[in-house]
This record gives structure tokens, sequence and C-alpha cells, in this order.
């Protein structure tokens, strides 16, 4: 069987595995937080982390069915891709850091400094632009 996923749909896939992996690994971390912890739970962020990983994992398997399905030129396709994946990753990171750090339960809580704000607009700019590029070209191809 031969299914010819364009190098959009590919890398897409690519990455969401690698994501995929992440959220593995980070379960190991958390597995030994709640081992080792008194309270029996891991740092919250370290949770946080582990299950962005897997829901996005999963959502990257979804925008490469968009993808794969989408009338728009590979690049555009890729490039949404890309943006949005790289969001998600960033998100992941984050999480994991402050797990890492322990440095806080809430990283909201309080004075919000203008360079999160700013990341914040441009992760909801990202993903809900990338993916509405995606989901077009779908609704463009298929109707």
């Amino acid at each position: 069987m031969d299914l010819a996923l364009g190098i959009d749909t590919r890398v897409t896939l690519l990455i969401t595995g690698l994501i995929f992996l992440g959220a593995l690994l980070l379960g190991v971390w958390k597995y030994h937080g709640i081992r080792t912890s008194a309270e029996g739970a891991a740092h919250v962020y370290v949770d946080i982390a582990h299950r962005a990983a897997l829901m996005y994992a999963f959502a990257g398997v979804l925008l490469a069915v968009f993808t794969e399905l989408s009338a728009w030129p590979t690049v555009v396709n890729l490039v949404a891709d890309l943006v949005v994946l790289a969001f998600f990753v960033g998100a992941i990171g984050t999480y994991a850091l402050h797990g890492l750090r322990r440095d806080t339960t809430n990283q909201f809580a309080g004075r919000i400094p203008a360079e999160l704000r700013l990341t914040m607009y441009a992760l909801i700019a990202g993903e809900v632009g990338g993916f509405l590029v995606l989901f077009s070209g779908f609704v463009a191809g298929q109707f």
C-alpha cells in the first residue's frame, strides 16, 4: 500500500511524532515526581507539560489530516503547520521549564509582564490563524 503523502503532511507527522515521544518522556518524569513526592504528585507544571504534549500530539494528527486534504499550495500548508506546531512546542517547553525550576504554580498569577502578554497574543494569532489556513484549504478543496 503506497500512501503518497505530501511533504507538508509528512513533516507535520514527523514533528507530531516527536511531540508524542516527548509526551511519553514527560510521563516518565511525572511518574517519578509522583513516586518521590511526599504529596504523591508531580509538580503542577510537569503534569501540565505532560497533558499538553499528549493533547498537542493528537492535535498535530488532526493538522496533518487537514493539511493533506487542503487545496492550498504545499508551502502555504507547511508554513501554517510549522507556525501552529512551533507554538505547541513552545508551550510544552515553557511548562516543562516551570516544572524543572519549580518556580511557580501559576505563571499568570500577579502582574503579567508585557513579554508574556505579547507571547500569548502571538500564540493565539499563530495557532488560530494557522489552523484557519488549513481548515479553509480543506473547505476550498472539498466543497
